[in-house]
């Protein structure tokens, strides 16, 4: 599985490590069952923090894609459809957009309750 991150992104890289993993589900190229790389390992590959990788796999976690077994490392569980991903990749963009103009994370709710109408 290829890991992409891009330090001059204004996304935060564990944001970008978690992408990663959603667009490889989107693509078919991981499955559910298979095993993600150990934390320390994608760390070291990817020249960051070891907590960096672990705020992705989190996400993922939280998203229900994976399952972090202490000791047995990062297992996918759910596939995800390519739509859902390109919905998740602009929401993300969103969230970073409005970050580097400054705006609070209530500021940026309130316009998508505003827009949810």
């Amino acid at each position: 599985m290829l890991f992409r991150i891009d330090p001059a992104s204004p996304r935060p890289l564990g944001d970008q490590i978690a992408a990663s993993v959603r667009r490889a589900l989107a693509e078919g190229t991981v499955r559910p069952g298979e095993k993600l790389p150990p934390a320390r390992e994608l760390a070291a590959s990817l020249a960051v923090n070891v907590h960096t990788v672990l705020r992705g796999y989190q996400q993922l976690r939280d998203e229900g894609l994976i399952e972090l077994r202490r000791g047995r490392g990062a297992v996918v569980t759910a596939s995800l459809d390519p739509e859902r991903l390109r919905l998740s990749e602009r929401v993300a963009d969103l969230v970073a957009q409005a970050r580097a103009l400054g705006m609070r994370d209530d500021e940026l709710l309130t316009l998508l309750r505003t827009a949810l109408g």
